[in-house]
């Protein structure tokens, strides 16, 4: 679905996803609130999470960490499950190949390789995409002007410019589209930020600039947020998974 440029993810509940039949319409998009979840999440992570992510979950001390991992988690693994047709605690996620030492350490996949996923997660929200081909989303708040300053070294010098000619009010929100698309992007590679984030022009203005081989779409964020998908073109162009219908 979409609003104007925005593609608009779908909200995950405690009932389920709606349905599992794929759809050429674009990937899979699926918004999760931390505080909306965070029951249903806490009462099913035993019985849906393995025993790495029960382990991590246990480390982290503020409870709105623990909280974010949970939801995020669960949701990923019921959504995969949903998909795959199986119990979302039966899903096998492994490891891809670093992109720089091929040791089994790079983004999360599944095995075979015929359904793709990104997730993504900031402080009371999680962002989850499935696709046929590689995919990557990300979603971040909008920062202060001052946190900005200290990060201008990871923009495209087109980007950059772009920026320094806008109001300062609108330097913040333009930022965070920029990055948003710039690390989804990345993220859909596999090469995340262990790659020289400033190499690669995505823009910084309402239409996101795609890489060669890629699309990239802003996607609609509760306020205060910016999200951004990239998904790889395939050549003929393959049909993308989009969980639960309409």
């Amino acid at each position: 679905m979409t609003t104007g440029r925005l593609l608009v993810p779908r909200r995950l509940s405690g009932a389920g996803p709606a349905g599992t039949a794929p759809s050429p319409a674009g990937p899979g998009l699926w918004l999760v609130d931390t505080t909306e979840y965070r029951a249903h999440a806490a009462r099913h992570a035993p019985d849906t999470l393995d025993s790495v992510e029960l382990a991590r979950a246990a480390e982290f001390v503020r409870s709105a960490d623990r909280d974010g991992y949970v939801c995020a988690h669960v949701a990923l693994r019921r959504l995969l499950g949903a998909y795959l047709g199986m119990a979302a605690r039966d899903v096998v996620v492994e490891r891809a190949p670093c992109a720089h030492c091929d040791e089994p350490h790079g983004k999360p996949v599944l095995p075979g390789g015929t359904l793709h996923f990104s997730l993504s997660h900031c402080e009371g929200l999680s962002l989850l995409a499935f696709a046929s081909t590689p995919v990557g989303v990300d979603v971040e708040p909008v920062p202060d002007a001052a946190a900005i300053a200290e990060t201008a070294d990871v923009l495209h010098p087109r980007e950059a410019a772009e920026l320094a000619v806008l109001p300062a009010s609108e330097r913040p929100p333009a930022f965070t589209r920029v990055w948003t698309r710039k690390e989804a992007y990345l993220k859909g590679t596999g090469v995340g930020l262990s790659a020289d984030p400033a190499a690669d022009y995505v823009g910084a203005g309402p239409d996101p600039t795609p890489p060669p081989g890629w699309a990239l779409r802003d996607i609609l964020a509760p306020e205060g947020h910016h999200a951004a998908v990239a998904l790889a073109l395939a050549d003929p162009p393959a049909e993308a998974v989009d969980l639960g219908g309409r």
